[in-house]
């Protein structure tokens, strides 16, 4: 017999009382979607006993780091920022397709380092259902540091996580995907700090303007800008000043892809 599907109520109930078995937990929150929502619940769980642990690095565009830290400031976590070095370590630079191990290899690591003074502590991240079916670096060096995934243990997928945020009034409920910024540029392309820098500057007139899906993919002094199809007519309306704008971020050319937003896409 075909066990019975599990409804969002029931798989946040399995969640919440993985949570409350820890004891103290350590989550590595980046102020997105999923992480947010396994922060609020591991806070209701264990109070001051779980830390939303917050890494700040160049790879991070700083307003999205203001943003976590005001939330987790007004939803009372208790919040640790860390610094991460991962834009010092030549193979996260140097882009060949493992960058996201590098990065989360460093997190972990200074997760551990910094957190071993609280002792048996458990290490945790947002990892959800539909990540299952994806190429995940980052998940390797979750497994080679013991780090647990409370979502996916509740077989929790993004839609439903996007539910049970609005329901407790996470105001990432609706917030677009991201990723760090070593992600906007194409594979095997050496990323550097400067560049890392123009990327953020370029973004940030996007975000300005009002743009909620949007990255600035980086090709040299090209910057190839990826948006949801439906916002073209809006970037096609204000065109010559948005592109005077990222020029001034130093790029000579600024292209629109017409294949629109792609999650994932570095190419």
């Amino acid at each position: 017999m075909i066990p019975a599907m599990k409804s969002i109520e029931e798989k946040e109930q399995a969640l919440l009382e993985e949570l409350k078995s820890y004891g103290t937990l350590a989550v590595a929150y980046s102020g997105g979607v999923d992480s947010s929502y396994l922060a609020d619940c591991a806070h209701e769980m264990l109070g001051r006993n779980a830390m939303m642990v917050i890494a700040d690095s160049p790879s991070i565009p700083r307003s999205e780091l203001q943003e976590a830290i005001d939330l987790a400031t007004t939803r009372g976590w208790n919040l640790r920022i860390i610094q991460t070095s991962e834009h010092q370590n030549n193979a996260y630079l140097e882009n060949k397709g493992d960058r996201c191990f590098h990065c989360k290899n460093e997190l972990f690591t200074k997760m551990e380092t910094i957190l071993s003074e609280f002792g048996d502590i458990v290490l945790a991240h947002g990892a959800i259902e539909d990540d299952k079916g994806d190429v995940r670096p980052g998940t390797q060096a979750a497994a080679n540091h013991c780090v647990v995934a409370p979502l996916q243990n509740a077989s929790l997928f993004k839609k439903e996580i996007r539910i049970l945020s609005e329901r407790r009034g996470l105001p990432t409920a609706e917030k677009a995907s991201f990723a760090c910024l070593g992600s906007r540029f194409p594979t095997g392309t050496r990323i550097d700090l400067e560049s890392m820098t123009q990327v953020e500057k370029a973004e940030a007139v996007l975000r300005a303007r009002g743009y909620i899906q949007y990255r600035v993919r980086h090709h040299g002094d090209l910057c190839r800008i990826e948006i949801e199809p439906s916002d073209f007519g809006k970037l096609m309306g204000e065109r010559t000043d948005l592109v005077a704008a990222i020029k001034k971020t130093g790029y000579k050319f600024v292209t629109l892809d017409l294949g629109g937003y792609a999650m994932g896409s570095s190419a």
